[in-house]
């Protein structure tokens, strides 16, 4: 039997999320392999947002990991994560939200962002008030034109100031460029590496002026090979460790499995030429064009339409209502946030679901 089908799905919810823990787990050690080990490795968890994710890696030795909410801070606080770095830099009640999360989880050793002064202000205030200090990093853009300080006089003022200030711990850089969708490999490392040059300039004329730059966090699931090779810095890929047909398709040097799946059925045969699944914009990711999964097994499928709770495909001719298929998603991030649980896969049987404890904005702080 394929890797990917469940022996018997007369029980199992349509559309439904399903996830592969052995094949999990050779992500995450191609993941150590690229990197080199895990000391220079910082996963991140907005992928997956999965307690059991996080226990798997950690029985790996990865002891650092990287996320983007305070709820996904909060879990990797319950499963007991040494070094735990939040890259959105907080703003409005997030500011305190922070200062809760530090101290409610005094065994984690919290960071964050920061790319202008009102933020840095607001957070040594704060931390001021709780006699406590912040961990923080320089958040730098370097293309990416999201988030970030431009490299420059302002951003090397800016780290000065944290360094300088007894209530900052400065940990160094964070730099993501998740502008570079370059797929051939040579050209992605040569865009990467010219990206990175204002960087590297930045940090040597800090440190030409007595200032060290300790650590720069860089890249994501696309250049973290080649930000690997780097001294200094550590990497954070987040989608390795599912993988989705939209990078496993673009990225053919980056081996690693899918490892999540969709379960959807056949509801209706509109047409003679159309059917139509139960897999909607609620159940995938649908902020690409089409397509927005790619099939498993022998089938080669136009999509065609989409709505809330509908997929319409080509009709093959193969199909009968109750049908059901398997897919990739193309985008395995927002597609994990669409479901309360995972069901867990193995030897081609459920056997348990995990829940998606971070897809709410907020647990407990």
């Amino acid at each position: 039997m394929e890797w990917f089908r469940i022996d018997n799905t007369d029980d199992l919810v349509s559309p439904s999320l399903l996830v592969y823990p052995d094949r999990i787990r050779k992500n995450v050690e191609l993941m150590i392999e690229i990197a080199g080990g895990t000391e220079n490795l910082r996963p991140h968890i907005k992928t997956h947002k999965i307690e059991e994710l996080v226990r798997i890696q950690q029985s790996y030795g990865i002891h650092k990991f990287k996320c983007a909410t305070i709820s996904e801070a909060e879990l990797l606080g319950i499963c007991e994560a040494e070094d735990v770095l939040i890259a959105i830099q907080p703003v409005g009640s997030q500011l305190k939200r922070y200062i809760k999360l530090l101290k409610k989880f005094p065994k984690t050793k919290f960071s964050t962002l920061v790319d202008n002064e009102k933020t840095l202000s607001q957070l040594i205030f704060l931390v001021n008030q709780e006699k406590t200090k912040v961990r923080l990093w320089l958040d730098i853009n370097n293309g990416m034109n999201r988030t970030g300080i431009i490299p420059g006089e302002k951003a090397k003022e800016l780290f000065l100031r944290m360094q300088e200030n007894d209530a900052v711990i400065s940990l160094g850089f964070h730099v993501y460029d998740g502008h570079i969708h370059i797929a051939n490999e040579k050209d992605r490392k040569q865009k990467c590496d010219e990206d990175f040059q204002s960087v590297i300039d930045l940090k040597s004329e800090l440190e030409n002026e007595g200032v060290y730059v300790n650590t720069i966090v860089a890249g994501g699931s696309i250049t973290f090979p080649i930000h690997v090779q780097r001294a200094g810095v550590e990497v954070s890929p987040g989608t390795p460790v599912l993988w989705d047909a939209g990078y496993g398709n673009r990225y053919e040097d980056l081996n690693f499995l899918p490892a999540a799946t969709l379960f959807t059925r056949v509801v209706s045969k509109p047409t003679e030429k159309t059917v139509c699944l139960d897999l909607g914009h609620k159940s995938v990711a649908s902020e690409m064009a089409f397509p927005r999964v790619q099939f498993l097994g022998d089938t080669d499928i136009s999509q065609l339409d989409q709505h809330e709770e509908h997929l319409v495909i080509e009709d093959t001719n193969e199909f009968e209502i109750g049908d059901g298929l398997y897919a990739l998603p193309i985008h395995i991030c927002p597609t994990v946030t669409k479901y309360g649980k995972v069901h867990v896969v193995e030897n081609n049987k459920i056997t348990e679901n995990w829940k998606v404890v971070a897809r709410d904005h907020q647990l407990k702080i």
